[in-house]
């Protein structure tokens, strides 16, 4: 079975998020851990999350995946804003271990102007620091676009980052598929290409996630803009190739498209019609 779901906003609770996920035939869903412009979170509801836990045992939602806000950037220059995004990212992993098997996915951040060597240390210096705690959550990291000054738009970033961090085994991959494609992977032609230079530089056992979104822009623009499933070009064809392709059909599917809940449970129903049970 196709392990899909979508983005759903958290402000009403766990529980309201999973009966939503089951709503649109979802079978996982992801979640901003505040709001995704920065800000305090809202204090835990230890009840909700039981009854939440409880619910998603009994209807098979799988492995969910919390995402850290947009504005966090370990590598910034600036000292502040690098220890925000420490205490941030310290206080949501902090608050996931009260949800066994969830996953963490980050965007690695944007260097401004430093360079992309100086970008990595900082970010590896960040999670070393952040692992000195003993959380039980894996985080990941997350393919990016490569606009501006962004960290991440190959995998050799990705893998930098990885050797650079004692406590490697609490790290994964979150593969975003508007991101590598803008980024110059031709995932739409030569996906499998694409994966064995991933499985080559970072390992394909790193991969844990994939974020499934057509784009608006074509091959390697850099732009990072994304679109409805088989609305960019990407295409719905490369869609049904990765939700199927061997080395990537087990793992969680979430969807990020420009969609309300309608237009996800199309999307939902659409691929989940297209993938080969085996």
């Amino acid at each position: 079975m196709l392990n899909i779901g979508c983005h759903l906003s958290c402000t009403k609770g766990f529980l309201h998020m999973g009966k939503e996920a089951l709503s649109i035939d979802a079978d996982t869903f992801q979640f901003f851990t505040r709001n995704p412009r920065g800000g305090k979170a809202k204090p835990l509801d230890l009840e909700d999350i039981a009854k939440y836990l409880e619910f998603a045992k009994n209807h098979e939602i799988k492995q969910i995946l919390a995402h850290a806000p947009y504005t966090l950037n370990p590598c910034a220059k600036e000292e502040g804003l690098r220890g925000f995004a420490f205490t941030t990212m310290q206080d949501d992993l902090r608050r996931l271990e009260h949800i066994p098997g969830a996953m963490y996915n980050f965007h690695p951040g944007s260097h401004v102007g430093q360079g992309e060597k100086e970008g990595i240390r900082l970010i590896t210096e960040h999670l070393n620091r952040l692992f000195e705690e003993e959380f039980s959550t894996t985080v990941l990291l997350e393919t990016m676009a490569g606009k501006g000054s962004e960290i991440g738009r190959c995998f050799e970033e990705i893998q930098e980052i990885i050797e650079g961090v004692e406590h490697r085994e609490k790290l994964g991959v979150c593969m975003d598929t508007c991101h590598v494609f803008d980024a110059g992977y031709d995932i739409v032609n030569d996906l499998d290409g694409v994966l064995k230079e991933f499985d080559k530089i970072i390992g394909l056992k790193r991969l844990k996630a994939v974020h499934i979104n057509d784009s608006m822009n074509t091959l390697g623009s850099h732009k990072d803009r994304h679109a409805k499933i088989g609305e960019g070009k990407i295409g719905l064809k490369a869609m049904v190739r990765m939700i199927n392709h061997e080395k990537l059909r087990e793992l969680p599917f979430y969807l990020e498209t420009p969609n309300e809940l309608e237009g996800y449970h199309k999307e939902i129903l659409l691929l989940k019609s297209l993938y080969k049970a085996g």
